[in-house]
């Protein structure tokens, strides 16, 4: 179980990152019944460091602190992309995946762990703008274009921004299971769970109730288990189909087919997470028929089964 956290900084880090972190692991919500880490913030590069936005942090701990850390975070950070990094701080970071711990890098932290030898070999994702960097700096590594973020065994990688939340709150689900991790979201108002290899973007942001489609798409999430053709949408949008299927890809990124069955995934997700019905009920409830089908669409989207994945997420929900 997670108990020990530790986000370790370079001068230049950004404020965001760091605060993402600080967020997901290092707020006492136990009140709420929900777990408190033991949480560091250590420096890399002495006492006192500068942020990418211009102010200071000191009051930090050393580096010794991360041979106790079960997690240890790298937010991104200013020139993270080109800088040499001190020898000390690679050492403690492969020390730590020698010895069971896990790291988890947001945006261009991810050049750290890179830096330590620690993507060789393994699947891993940064910020769009630094992909294909990241891959010439480190070729032996598999870095997974415009994904969210990746779990490859102790390696746990996002891109910019959000995404770091949504490798956060992976791994408190991972450690705690969905009840708490979906406590956490509530708290921090953001999605209790993006799936890591969803796109980091789209042509434009997603429809609101003003947008052509954004009516279609909330009858859509209404009716998951219906079968509906892209001729039945168009005619519910007054569109012909042609220009329907134009407009939903313009403002959702996807086709109709792709976004639909990316929905009912999510929803058969939740329902293997947080419900005891069989399988062959969620299948009917998230619109894949029966288990076969659901089972089908399961293992290509998100390459397992449904009784794999939910003896995976139905941990324990609650932390003594």
């Amino acid at each position: 179980m997670l108990k020990n956290v530790a986000v370790v900084l370079l001068d230049g880090v950004h404020p965001f990152e760091l605060g993402v972190l600080c967020e997901v692991f290092g707020l006492d919500r136990s009140a709420q019944g929900l777990p408190v880490y033991d949480f560091a913030v250590v420096s890399a590069e002495g006492p006192v460091l500068r942020t990418h936005a211009g102010f200071t942090i000191s009051d930090l701990y050393g580096l010794d602190r991360l041979e106790s850390a079960d997690l240890i975070c790298v937010p991104a950070g200013d020139t993270y992309v080109v800088r040499d990094y001190p020898p000390e701080l690679l050492d403690a970071l492969r020390r730590a995946v020698h010895r069971g711990a896990r790291v988890l890098s947001v945006c261009a932290g991810v050049f750290t762990l890179g830096a330590a030898g620690l993507l060789d070999g393994r699947r891993c994702a940064t910020h769009w703008m630094h992909s294909a960097e990241l891959a010439e700096a480190y070729p032996l590594a598999d870095v997974q274009a415009d994904v969210l973020y990746v779990d490859d065994g102790p390696v746990v990688t996002s891109a910019g921004t959000a995404a770091g939340i949504d490798a956060c709150l992976h791994v408190v689900r991972q450690e705690h299971g969905p009840e708490v991790a979906n406590a956490i979201a509530r708290r921090m108002v953001v999605p209790p769970h993006r799936d890591g290899g969803q796109a980091q973007f789209i042509e434009r942001p997603l429809p609101t109730a003003c947008d052509t489609v954004g009516g279609v798409l909330a009858w859509m999430e209404r009716h998951l288990d219906r079968e509906m053709t892209v001729e039945q949408l168009a005619e519910r949008a007054h569109m012909s189909p042609r220009t329907f299927a134009r407009r939903f890809q313009q403002e959702t990124g996807t086709t109709p087919y792709r976004w639909l069955l990316r929905q009912r995934v999510l929803l058969a997700q939740e329902l293997l997470e947080g419900t005891a019905e069989t399988v062959d009920a969620i299948a009917g409830r998230s619109g894949f028929g029966n288990a076969a089908g659901l089972r089908h669409h399961f293992m290509r989207t998100l390459g397992t089964t449904p009784n794999a994945y939910r003896r995976t997420f139905r941990g324990p929900t609650r932390v003594a």
